[in-house]
This record gives C-alpha cells, sequence and structure tokens, in this order.
C-alpha cells in the first residue's frame, strides 16, 4: 500500500511517531516519509537515528500554520494527524493554547490536505473525545467531528478522512508507567483513585491499527481496536508489590474510567473480529452495506468501558511487557 508511496506524520517525533516511522519504513519502504513536528530537538535527535535512510525527511512546521502544511504536503499521498497538544491538566489551565492545536490544527490540515490533493488521512483520536469531561477531550472531539465531515466537502478531489481512537499507550511518554517507575525512587506510588480503571495498548498495536485503517477506509469511520483493560492499583503491583500506595485525589477533567464508545454511538457502531467501527451519523452511512462489509451491529445498550470491558490484562502479562521493554519505556 505504501511502497513508492508519500507519506506525512504531524507530531511525528512524539511518543506514536517514534515507533511508527521506524515500523513503516522496514515494512512498506515508502518512496518518502516526512516528519512534521515543532520540536527541533527532538527532530535533531530522531535525525541522528536515520542519517542513513534517504526516504526520511525532517519538517519544521506547526499545524496551527496552513501555509507550513501547504508547503510540506505538496506530492504527499497519505497523511497520519498525530499532532496534539494531550496533558489534561496543562490543556485545563491554558484552554486557549490547546484549542489552537487540536481544533485550529485540524481545520488547517483538513484545508490543506484537500487543496493538495491528499489521498487518505487517518487522525489520531482518545478515549477521552468521548463523553468529555475535560477541554483536552471535548477539543478531541470537535477534531474528530471536524475530519469525518471534511469527507463531504473534499468533493471532486476524494480526499479520504478516517480516525483511530485508543486509550492508554503503554509505557510512552507522560504515561502512569515510566510514572510508577520513577516514584520507586522514592518508595511511594501515588494514585488519584484506587478503583481508576485504564485501557491498555502497545504503540506497535496502535501502528499497526493505522495501517488497517489505511486499507480499510471508506472515509468518515472512527475505528476502537479491541485491548485490554488494568485497575490502576494493579499496574503499581506489576512494577512493585512491595511499593506504598497514596491516595492523592482526581486531578482537574480527570475520569476514572475510559470510555472509547458511548451509548449514544451504539446505534452506528459495528462489530468486527478485532476492533469496532462507528460510522458517521450525518450521511446515513451507518445503514449503507458496502461500507459495513461483515460487521455486526451492536446492541441499543452497548458502550466500551475500561471498567465494564470483557478482556482484561493480568498482572503477570504486564509485568513480562515491562521487562521486555524497559529500554525504551518513557523514552518515546
Amino acid at each position: 500500500m505504501f511502497k513508492n508511496s508519500s507519506i506525512l506524520i504531524t507530531g511525528g517525533t512524539g511518543s506514536f511517531g517514534n515507533m511508527f516511522v521506524p515500523m513503516t519504513l522496514k515494512k512498506y519502504k515508502p518512496r518518502r516519509l516526512i516528519v512534521f513536528s515543532r520540536d527541533e530537538m527532538k527532530q535533531w535527535e530522531m535525525q541522528k537515528i536515520f542519517s542513513n535512510d534517504k526516504s526520511i525527511r525532517f519538517f519544521i512546521g506547526d499545524v496551527r500554520d496552513k501555509d507550513r502544511l501547504y508547503r510540506a504536503l505538496h506530492g504527499v499521498d497519505f497523511v497520519v494527524h498525530a499532532a496534539a497538544t494531550k496533558i489534561v491538566p496543562t490543556a485545563e489551565a491554558d484552554p486557549f493554547e490547546c484549542i489552537k492545536t487540536n481544533i485550529n490544527g485540524a481545520m488547517n490540515l483538513i484545508d490543506a490536505c484537500i487543496d493538495q490533493k491528499v489521498k487518505k488521512v487517518v487522525a489520531l483520536s482518545t478515549d477521552k473525545a468521548s463523553a468529555p469531561s475535560n477541554l483536552y477531550g471535548a477539543s478531541k472531539l470537535v477534531s474528530d467531528k471536524l475530519f469525518i465531515a471534511a469527507n463531504s466537502y473534499s468533493a471532486s478531489q476524494n480526499t479520504r478522512f478516517s480516525i483511530v481512537r485508543y486509550g492508554n499507550v503503554m509505557g510512552s511518554r507522560g504515561s502512569v508507567i515510566p510514572l510508577f517507575i520513577e516514584q520507586l525512587k522514592k518508595h511511594k506510588f501515588t494514585i488519584t483513585n484506587k478503583s481508576m480503571t485504564r485501557f491498555m495498548i502497545t504503540l506497535e498495536q496502535g501502528v499497526d491499527l493505522v495501517w488497517k485503517v489505511f486499507r480499510d477506509m471508506n472515509g468518515g469511520e472512527i475505528y476502537v481496536k479491541k485491548i485490554p483493560s488494568m485497575n490502576i492499583t494493579d499496574i503499581a503491583k506489576a512494577i512493585s508489590s512491595k511499593t506504598k500506595i497514596k491516595t492523592i485525589g482526581i486531578r482537574p477533567g480527570e475520569k476514572i474510567h475510559e470510555q472509547m464508545i458511548s451509548i449514544d454511538d451504539a446505534p452506528f457502531t459495528y462489530e468486527y473480529k478485532d476492533y469496532y467501527k462507528i460510522f458517521p451519523a450525518i450521511n446515513l452511512w451507518s445503514k449503507k452495506l458496502n461500507k459495513i462489509n461483515k460487521g455486526k451491529k451492536v446492541s441499543k445498550k452497548f458502550n466500551y468501558r475500561s471498567d465494564t470491558n470483557k478482556k482484561w490484562m493480568q498482572i503477570e502479562e504486564l509485568k513480562k511487557w515491562i521487562s521486555k521493554n524497559k529500554k525504551i519505556i518513557g523514552k518515546i
């Protein structure tokens, strides 16, 4: 699919980009892979890793800057949109900045992709966009709506837009696993609520889902991978069963449980072997069988939450994963 094509990833020096780039280069050997981000130091460090690969191109830019996006997207076939302001307390404290990146940036990218005749765009979303309780989640919900609606006004350009949605990425920068590992030095874990549950997905699984979406998408769908849940205290025990746990209370905008599909989305949601697909309500695509293919419609009361999930990750399973990936935890 990507062979001899040109791919651009926004926010390409983030956790997802650091996994997507090497995996995609190895598997598909694209003609050109453009890493678009605003962090010059992260780009500098990433360039050292790929210094011998002539197919990769680093492009300093910000999704807030539409002119820069137009330049970067010239001749690009496929786009992965990973750029976002995503730390929940930061978004609560500096809402204007979150909106500029997550909403205005999405609008800029949509316009630029259509005008530059990009074939397909996959935008990364989050569980927090489902029934959002914080500004970050609300901004990503708006972003999701923008990308879905973009399929209606790309007109003769035929640029298609779809979305992937997933929860906590295991071991990524700013996530709970590297936080707990760092807190081991102080002999105390801090959690906000002992009842808290989280979805668990690896970066490799996230990349694989994006590849799947590019192959499968017609435009407008939200793809949600089936992944296991864990209780926050079990995550802590997987790192150290002897370390004390201190409850510090819920942070502004934080949810006790994650949700990726709400009951309001159930009428438009279909189940497949490894994932769910939410079709947009705005144009009745949920009733077009050629887009549904072999999906099975979920029940009217269906929702997909981390606390009621049927699939759970065990402590020993996470221990093995941590042991195998300890060199990259918190570094990508």
